[in-house]
């Protein structure tokens, strides 16, 4: 059966999830006295106009890559579409433990400080969206079952 929009959906939630390499989990939040920027692949400050790695998170960012990874091999599942529900599953339980994981790291780093709700970025919004999609991507691959399998009562 040829894949429609779930290829789609799937599609948008890697790329969602790809771009957590470009958007903040954290903006302007002072931790040594300038302004830092949480982001996946570690913390950025500002220091004489000059944006600086300080701390990296290679843990963090191998993760995701990988959560990026699971929804684009969703798409290569379509010959069986029980065996892509289940793994679109399987990936939603995953990018869960992924944003718990990515939640912790930004609360080990901030310790004590209160995060402010201005001071959350983009990037802590994208794994919940990446999820919604998987859920859409779902929601398709159920109504391509359901279209097959009235086309084999018509035979």
């Amino acid at each position: 059966m040829i894949q429609r929009i779930q290829s789609v959906y799937l599609l948008a939630a890697s790329l969602v999830l790809f771009s957590l390499f470009l958007f903040p989990m954290v903006n302007n939040l002072i931790l040594n006295g300038h302004a830092d920027n949480i982001m996946v692949t570690g913390i950025y400050e500002v220091i004489n106009g000059v944006r600086t790695i300080t701390s990296s998170f290679i843990l963090l960012a191998l993760a995701t890559v990988v959560a990026a990874l699971l929804p684009l091999a969703g798409i290569f599942l379509y010959k069986n579409r029980k065996k892509q529900i289940s793994y679109c599953y399987i990936t939603i339980v995953l990018l869960i433990g992924f944003s718990f994981y990515s939640a912790e790291t930004v609360k080990g780093v901030a310790g004590n400080i209160t995060l402010r709700p201005e001071n959350y970025g983009l990037g802590i919004i994208l794994p919940s969206l990446a999820i919604v999609l998987i859920f859409f991507a779902i929601r398709g691959i159920n109504r391509d079952e359901k279209l097959v399998r009235s086309a084999d009562r018509l035979r």
